[in-house]
C-alpha cells in the first residue's frame, strides 16, 4: 500500500474505506471486508453513528491492530467534554486512534482542538486533524494551535481541487484527506470525456481514474461504499500512473464548483448528536 509521510513522521495509507452515511450493519461488513482485501485505513466519525460497528469490523477482520490506520472525529457537542476522547476509544474498542479530528468549526471549537492536543500528548491519538476548517476558521486556528495538525479533511475533486487551501497546507506540511472525492455521485464528473478516454487507455473505470488523480495530487482519499465489488474496485488503482500531461489536462476541469456549501446556519443543530444515541 502506498503511503504518505505526515509532518510528525507517521505514515498514512493514501486510500481508505469511508463510512459516511453507511448504517452500522453495513459499516461493519464494509470495514471487515475492506481490511481483508488490503485496505489499511478506516475513516469514521461520532456523527456517523457507526463507530462501534467500525470497531467490530476491525476486530473481526483478523488484521492486527497495528496494521490498521483508524481515523475518527469528535462532534461539536463534545468539544467541552473532558471525557470525549476516552468515550470515543470505548465506542471503537481501541486503546488509541491513529488520527483524531474535530469535525466542524462550530461551538467551542478551540476547546475541541485542545482535547486533540491533549490526546496527542497522551498517546491516545497518534496524529490530529481538522475537518471543514477553511477560510477564516483556518486563519484563526493558526494563531491558537500549539501542535500543528497533520491533516485537514475537506471536499476535493477535479471540479474543486482546493488550490487556495493547499497554499496554507503546503506551508505547514498538512495533508488533505478528500471527501466527496467522486463529486458526490455527480454523473457529469464521472462521465467527463477526458476520464472516459483515460479509463479506456488504462483499462480502468472513470471512478478509478479520478481516485488515482487524488493520490497523485498527494491527497488521501476515502471513498465510501457498502458494495463489496465497488470497495474492491476503489482499491485497484495503484497499478497505473497518470502522466504529467494527463494531470495537466485534468487540472483544466477545475470549475470551482462545490457540492456542499457550509453555512454557520447549517450547524445550528450540531448538539442533536450525543454519544448515547449510538447503540449499534
Amino acid at each position: 500500500m502506498q503511503k504518505v509521510k505526515l509532518n510528525n513522521g507517521i505514515e498514512c495509507p493514501v486510500i481508505g474505506i469511508g463510512t459516511f452515511m453507511i448504517s452500522p450493519a453495513d459499516a461493519e461488513v464494509s470495514v471487515r471486508e475492506a481490511l481483508k482485501m488490503g485496505y489499511e485505513l478506516v475513516d469514521t466519525a461520532a456523527a456517523y453513528q457507526n463507530e462501534r460497528a467500525c470497531g467490530r469490523g476491525i476486530k473481526t477482520s483478523g488484521i492486527p491492530r497495528e496494521k490498521v490506520f483508524v481515523s475518527t472525529k469528535l462532534w461539536p457537542s463534545e468539544y467541552e467534554n473532558e471525557n470525549a476522547v476516552d468515550e470515543t476509544l470505548e465506542r471503537l474498542g481501541l486503546d488509541y486512534v491513529d488520527l483524531l479530528f474535530i469535525h466542524q468549526p462550530a461551538g467551542n471549537w478551540l476547546s475541541g482542538y485542545r482535547l486533540l492536543e491533549k490526546a496527542y500528548k497522551e498517546g491516545k491519538a497518534k496524529s490530529i486533524g481538522i475537518s471543514n476548517f477553511e477560510g477564516k476558521y483556518l486563519d484563526e486556528l493558526q494563531k491558537e494551535w500549539e501542535i500543528v495538525p497533520q491533516f485537514i479533511q475537506a471536499e476535493a475533486h477535479p471540479y474543486f481541487p482546493q488550490g487556495e487551501l493547499r497554499k496554507t497546507l503546503d506551508k505547514y506540511g498538512i495533508k488533505l484527506m478528500s471527501w466527496y472525492p467522486l463529486g458526490h455521485g455527480d454523473r457529469s464528473l464521472i462521465e467527463e470525456p477526458l476520464f472516459k478516454r483515460l479509463a479506456e487507455k488504462y483499462g480502468k473505470s472513470s471512478a478509478q481514474v479520478i481516485l488515482r488523480w487524488h493520490t497523485q495530487m498527494g491527497f488521501v482519499v476515502i471513498p465510501g461504499s457498502k458494495n463489496v465489488a465497488h470497495i474492491k474496485d476503489n482499491l485497484d488503482i495503484m497499478d497505473f500512473n497518470l502522466t504529467d500531461a494527463e494531470m495537466a489536462e485534468i487540472a483544466t476541469l477545475n470549475k470551482g464548483v462545490r457540492y456542499y456549501t457550509r453555512t454557520d446556519e447549517a450547524l445550528t443543530g450540531f448538539a442533536l448528536w450525543h454519544p448515547e444515541y449510538e447503540k449499534a
